[in-house]
């Protein structure tokens, strides 16, 4: 295997992760961008190395050039578990976990040389985690069970403490907090609420609106 094509094969991958990991890291997932290059990277690093020593050992010893892959996504769920964090009935990380495993699976499929299937797996990838990830957003949002609110605030220390206290004074739970930084800076809160007995979602608007410093983006 020539210099060339094994470069090519490893910038393709980190290239692939990186188109994955840039989504995770725009999200402030525990595994954002550096993390989903490495694993790609390292996947398409063992692959290589696979077929190398295939190549170069098959006629003295039998050898399976799979066995290595193998270990890849087994070992891959290792680093998954590191990423989901459970809080409450809440458990947060999953998608980072499965975005992990499949670009351990991009990688080594860009280094088996199976360009085609790599670019298009990651593109499907990236645009499950942006386009469907809105659409889940809609459909929670109607949800009368856990709704969701939306703030917008000054990024200062001890804000965001404020405004979940704000809440908690209604006697409503938070069973999940999505947080973002948009262009300007500030941060972007999506709240899951569990609404006690005779609350509704507008209650808690209300409740948000006397607090100052903020501002209700549903």
């Amino acid at each position: 295997m020539s210099v060339g094509i094994i470069a090519l094969k490893l910038f393709l991958a980190a290239l692939l992760g990186g188109i994955v990991g840039i989504e995770r890291e725009n999200k402030r997932r525990a595994a954002g961008l550096r993390t989903h290059v490495l694993v790609s990277l390292g996947s398409a690093l063992v692959m290589v190395t696979s077929e190398y020593l295939f190549h170069k050992y098959s006629s003295v010893v039998n050898l399976d050039p799979a066995r290595l892959g193998a270990q890849v996504i087994s070992g891959i769920g290792f680093l998954g578990a590191g990423t989901i964090i459970k809080q409450g009935i809440s458990v947060r990380g999953l998608t980072t976990a499965a975005s992990l495993w499949t670009v351990a699976c991009i990688g080594l499929a860009t280094g088996a040389g199976f360009y085609v299937a790599a670019i298009l797996t990651a593109a499907i990838v990236f645009l499950t985690l942006v386009s469907l990830s809105r659409f889940e957003r809609i459909l929670e949002g109607k949800s009368k069970v856990n709704p969701e609110v939306t703030v917008k605030m000054e990024n200062t220390p001890g804000k965001l403490g404020e405004v979940a206290s704000h809440i908690g004074k209604t006697g409503t739970g938070i069973t999940n907090v999505d947080i973002e930084e948009d262009e300007e800076h500030y941060l972007i809160v999506r709240f899951t609420l569990k609404l006690r007995k005779g609350l509704d979602h507008n209650d808690i608007l209300v409740h948000l609106k006397t607090l100052a410093g903020i501002s209700i983006l549903d």
